[in-house]
């Protein structure tokens, strides 16, 4: 008999989620609504502290509101230790990520290991882990997924996000769309492995997937504020994963066969195309052809790759990465414990389509 799904002793979410035009310049007004005092240490790429990392210097200081910019390099373990000792030094009250994933995450460990909060400023809706706890890093020979806090707000400015590159919106969507198998293997965990599962995060998680296919059409237009049914699709898949207290909810064999293509291939695509391509190929493992071409079908719609070709990838490496997906971490998915033979993902890869 499984037991009670009561294993987590703690339930940590974003506070406040700011969504909509011109978000940015109420971000004063945010950090006094999440109760955050003294000097904010803002983290950002070399790319947006001239794009926008200066407009939000002239918005906190028009308001008598004292933050310092920073500027990683890479998000690394050692780049997190550079910012926590300037973190000290400068003795700041909380953390801002603004950017892509990079920022956010160094933001998110480097506030988590000084013991204070962070205000997530997404600039592309490119990935869930935007309103995670979890933030993945670059370590010796792979990326690491270390838990953290998620942020105490979220700002997402649809006047910066709609005019994104539509890649990095689109990969966003491919991050949501894996969540079509990572629910599928997390309650096969469940059934064969006992695993506990949340359903509360299952049907978040759900939810997200029929949210990007019911509005793929008005996504794929780019029509003003299109960008606000990504961030909404992603933050509650940040929320899933809060819920469940793991990433269950929203990585599976599709996330695990990403991270190995990530390690072999020559010239690896985004983070959510990957996951997404991976997804055709679960998605057939689990439920035959009619599962993976309905997902060809959903990132059709939207314009994402659905062949290696379009990925940016060889054959070769797909089979590789299929192979080898059931080692990047153990996580009981459809893979199971001894993966996939040469043939067996050669196949995969044929019937699917995603080789030729």
């Amino acid at each position: 008999m499984s037991k009670p799904i009561n294993s987590f002793k703690h339930i940590e979410m974003p506070e406040l989620l700011s969504l909509g035009q011109g978000m940015l310049k109420y971000l004063p007004e945010i950090i006094d609504k999440v109760a955050l005092r003294g000097k904010g240490l803002l983290i950002t790429d070399a790319f947006l502290r001239d794009k926008y990392a200066k407009e939000i210097e002239a918005i906190m200081e028009a308001e008598k509101r004292e933050i310092v910019v920073s500027v990683i390099e890479d998000s690394t373990l050692a780049e997190v230790d550079k910012q926590l000792q300037f973190f000290k030094e400068i003795d700041a009250g909380y953390a801002i990520g603004l950017g892509g994933g990079r920022p956010i995450d160094v933001a998110k460990l480097t506030s988590f290991k000084a013991d204070k909060r962070f205000i997530s400023v997404p600039t592309i809706a490119s990935h869930d882990g935007l309103a995670s706890s979890r933030a993945s890093l670059k370590g010796v020979d792979k990326r690491h997924s270390i838990e953290a806090r998620p942020p105490i707000a979220v700002v997402g400015d649809t006047d910066i996000l709609d005019n994104a590159p539509y890649r990095f919106t689109v990969a966003g969507c491919g991050d949501v769309i894996a969540k079509k198998t990572a629910v599928k293997d997390w309650l096969l965990a469940h059934r064969l492995k006992n695993e506990l599962i949340s359903p509360t995060s299952i049907s978040l998680s759900e939810m997200t997937v029929k949210l990007i296919t019911d509005n793929a059409k008005l996504i794929r237009s780019q029509a003003e504020g299109f960008s606000r049914v990504v961030m909404n699709c992603l933050i509650a898949s940040s929320l899933a994963m809060c819920t469940a207290g793991s990433s269950r909810p929203g990585s599976g064999s599709e996330h695990m066969f990403s991270h190995a293509l990530d390690s072999i291939a020559k010239t690896p695509a985004l983070h959510g195309e990957q996951t997404a391509f991976g997804t055709i190929m679960m998605a057939y493992l689990h439920d035959g052809m009619e599962g993976s071409d309905g997902v060809k079908e959903l990132m059709h719609t939207l314009g994402l790759p659905i062949t290696a070709k379009e990925l940016g990838v060889t054959a070769e490496e797909v089979i590789t990465a299929l192979e080898m997906a059931h080692t990047i971490r153990k996580r009981f998915t459809i893979l199971g414990s001894e993966g996939l033979s040469h043939e067996a993902a050669t196949n995969v890869a044929l019937k699917t389509g995603v080789i030729n």
